[in-house]
């Protein structure tokens, strides 16, 4: 049965004759869209022959391979996506979240014509940097770093430190551009590329993200129409999945959504929205969607910041107590570091791995220059579990707070 939503009638999920055989043609050529990033354009800051392309595994193939081999992707499959404290195995991780990404970015750049490697190195390497307990974790940890240093976390900025700085994976431009660029909160009807073409001129915009957070973060346009594609995919991703999700944990009901589509909103929004930018994208040098799909995109996101992630369950007097958690983790942390105490987790289970890690690149983990960051890259590599554990064994609090819930039996760091 064919699923519509009566306040977006205009969005079947078909394309027009004239697209389906343009995307056809171009299908049986095998050529990509002249607006495509060729593999011979990434830029890295190494050039190594090691990280040569090859016929086995192009430029953005390589990228891909790296982000996926790294423990830190590993452990996106122990991160919240939107709900932290409950124990059921099919509510959507974080893990998930970056493997729909890539799917519906894919199904969006094949029909244009784009590098499909680009496209899933940057989903796949986009929230790798992502905090223990989704967004609301993010804002704890963006709290008390800016108390102590004056500047400011956000996930994406993080993610390409970890891809860039911590683990050193001399990852593609294009690729890093992709992810500090693809956030799904800062939602475009038309995306624009921009003229970014080397490596200090983003080392610049990483910095002043560093400084100025959520202004400068807001200003970020990609370089590359498959970072376009990633940055709208992210939202096309996850607004109807976040949906199912709270249906699934009782926070909301298939009649509690203005549409009428309950859970079959993920279904509907998954078709409608990639055809619409489709049909609006192909053969232009820039990423869009009708008037009609992005005013629907925008009022279905908002109806998730009411319904959803700004209900008790998401954001009450619980995540509170947690927060106060990231305070007294950090503090902790912090003071283990200036102590030098090696017997501390900061040490065991982050310093040393990484310098084990970068060692065969001849690299090291410079924690000492900046201290603060270094608890930074600490906390935000967590999984819930992990933060979790740590906390229960440090802080009475921690004691207090998860028992409760029946969430910490048989957890260990």
């Amino acid at each position: 049965m064919e699923v519509t939503n009566k306040l977006a009638p205009h969005l079947t999920g078909q394309l027009s004759p004239q697209v389906q055989q343009a995307i056809a043609d171009r299908r049986t050529s095998g050529v990509l869209s002249p607006f495509a990033t060729p593999n011979a354009a990434a830029l890295r800051r190494d050039k190594t022959e090691r990280d040569q392309e090859s016929v086995l595994r192009p430029a953005f193939v390589r990228d891909s391979e790296k982000i996926m081999h790294m423990s830190a992707y590993n452990r996106l499959a122990g991160k919240t996506q939107v709900f932290s404290f409950r124990a059921d195995d099919d509510l959507a991780r974080r893990g998930l979240h970056v493997q729909l990404v890539a799917r519906v970015a894919r199904d969006i750049g094949a029909a244009l014509g784009l590098n499909l490697d680009l496209i899933e190195a940057i989903a796949l390497g986009h929230d790798i940097g992502h905090t223990p307990f989704g967004h609301a974790g993010e804002r704890f940890l963006n709290d008390v770093y800016h108390a102590r240093t004056g500047r400011f976390f956000a996930h994406n900025v993080q993610s390409v430190r970890v891809l860039d700085v911590t683990y050193g994976r001399n990852l593609a431009l294009q690729t890093l551009d992709g992810v500090i660029c693809h956030n799904g909160e800062f939602e475009q009807q038309v995306f624009e590329t921009s003229s970014l073409a080397g490596f200090d001129e983003f080392d610049r915009g990483v910095e002043e993200c560093w400084e100025k957070g959520g202004p400068a973060i807001a200003h970020l346009r990609p370089m590359t129409l498959e970072g376009c594609v990633v940055r709208v995919s992210d939202i096309i991703a996850y607004v109807g999945k976040d949906r199912q999700d709270a249906i699934r944990a009782g926070l909301c009901t298939e009649k509690s959504f203005d549409d009428g589509l309950g859970g079959a909103y993920n279904a509907w929004a998954l078709g409608a929205f990639v055809a619409d930018v489709v049909e609006n994208s192909l053969g232009k040098p820039r990423i869009e969607m009708s008037e009609e799909g992005f005013a629907e995109m925008r009022r279905a996101k908002r109806e998730n910041y009411e319904k959803i992630y700004g209900a008790s369950e998401v954001n009450g007097d619980f995540s509170r107590g947690v927060s106060e958690l990231f305070s007294l983790l950090y503090d902790h942390e912090l003071e283990a570091l200036r102590a030098g105490d090696e017997s501390a987790a900061i040490f065991r289970h982050h310093i040393e791995p990484l310098g084990r890690h970068l060692a065969p690149y001849g690299r090291t983990y410079d924690w000492e220059s900046d201290p603060d960051l270094a608890v930074v890259d600490f906390i935000s590599s967590m999984t819930d579990d992990y933060f979790m554990a740590t906390c229960s064994e440090l802080f009475p609090k921690a004691r207090e707070l998860f028992p409760r819930r029946g969430y910490f039996e048989g957890v260990r760091p």
